[in-house]
């Protein structure tokens, strides 16, 4: 029999929130929030947007702003609200959330009971920042890819970016086009590297930085040196326990306390959107008692066989949550469990294809592609929804 409404708390009203709301409300419940696979980006595009195939966060954002109009999540969400600690309410299951409205001076903290907790407060929240020495005196400016925005802010100038992940490689794109020059650190880069990267003038790659200077200079490993205006530090974020939630059923349940908390959202090198879409399908069919959890001991068994094949692997526990070789395997039987159907193949194959195409042309598989055969399978596909 189906569970009453539950009364909900969403940590988080980014992409992961967002689609979490969606499906807890159409499960008949009442969350509220502190690309999906039914609503393509071209249903954004409507209204004159970046079209691109690879458009940048300023579109990104567009559309999930368009994915709260379309399904009306804005009354859901309470804007401005950190929610400052979580509380276990009694033992039936409940949960006292403590919330303070930001920017609000001497505003009391407001306590609030929820029936479940559904965290999605991203990778991104605290950021990390590499050890320089004698950054301390050094007179330029620094700062976190986690506060970048648009490049204007950086026109004529000589920015040093640390870091060679997803993070780093589009903001130094990015910047390359307005900044004087860009210089990439990246710590697996051998000591002596000091090179132009294919197609800028102005952008080079360089092993990590040695240490910086208080006339503004910056030195590189092989000792070479740039007199720079900004460090930016795109090294990622502050992590839990080696990158690694634990234990957790399916990378969602804490088996002690399911299905009254989850987390939605901790995979990476994943396709995200529809990632979040499924976890959140499953989880509010788990809270409306449509769909069913195995057993506590059986979840923690399922936990326990995951980590001993990782340890198998020869993996590192902070790849726990790594899906680059089972993304999709694991969405179908996420699709299995709440009766949604399985990833659509063409999203499959272009994943792979464009894996390929980045791994073969990195400076330009953004604007150079051979499947055209699967972008116009995708866009018939997405006519139903638009």
């Amino acid at each position: 029999m189906p569970s009453p409404s539950l009364r909900l708390a969403v940590v988080g009203a980014g992409a992961a929130g967002l689609v979490a709301a969606r499906e807890l409300r159409r499960e008949g419940h009442s969350p509220v929030v502190m690309g999906f696979l039914d609503f393509p980006f071209a249903a954004a595009e409507a209204a004159g947007g970046d079209t691109r195939r690879f458009p940048g966060h300023e579109e990104v954002l567009r559309y999930l702003e368009a994915f709260a109009r379309r399904f009306d999540l804005y009354g859901l969400v309470r804007f401005e609200t950190e929610v400052v600690r979580v509380r276990r309410d009694g033992g039936g299951g409940r949960w006292a959330v403590t919330s303070r409205k930001l920017g609000e001076k001497g505003r009391r903290e407001e306590e609030e009971v929820y029936d479940a907790i559904v965290v999605c407060n991203g990778h991104y929240t605290e950021p990390r920042v590499a050890h320089i020495p004698g950054v301390e005196t050094w007179p330029g400016k620094q700062m976190h890819s986690h506060n970048y925005r648009v490049p204007e802010p950086f026109h004529d100038q000589v920015v040093i970016i640390i870091g060679a992940s997803a993070s780093a490689v589009d903001i130094s794109r990015d910047l390359a086009g307005v900044a004087k020059e860009v210089h990439v650190a990246d710590r697996s880069a051998p000591a002596c590297t000091c090179k132009r990267q294919p197609g800028y003038d102005n952008m080079w790659l360089h092993s990590m930085i040695d240490h910086a200077q208080e006339d503004g200079c910056v030195v590189f490993q092989d000792g070479s040196s740039i007199k720079a205006n900004v460090i930016m530090h795109c090294t990622g974020a502050i992590t839990v326990d080696d990158n690694c939630v634990d234990p957790l059923y399916k990378h969602l349940f804490p088996p002690e306390v399911a299905p009254h908390l989850s987390f939605i959202g901790l995979p990476w090198k994943v396709i995200p959107f529809p990632l979040f879409e499924l976890q959140s399908k499953w989880v509010a069919g788990v809270l409306s008692g449509r769909v069913k959890l195995p057993s506590r001991e059986e979840m923690m068994e399922d936990v326990k066989a995951f980590h001993s094949k990782m340890e198998a692997r020869g993996w590192p526990k902070r790849y726990a949550h790594n899906f680059s070789d089972y993304q999709f395997e694991y969405d179908d039987w996420l699709a299995e469990q709440c009766g949604h159907p399985p990833i659509e193949q063409w999203r499959k194959l272009m994943y792979a294809a464009i894996s390929e195409n980045k791994a073969a042309r990195p400076e330009s598989y953004r604007d150079e592609w051979d499947d055209y055969h699967l972008v116009a399978e995708a866009a018939e596909d997405f006519k139903k929804y638009l």
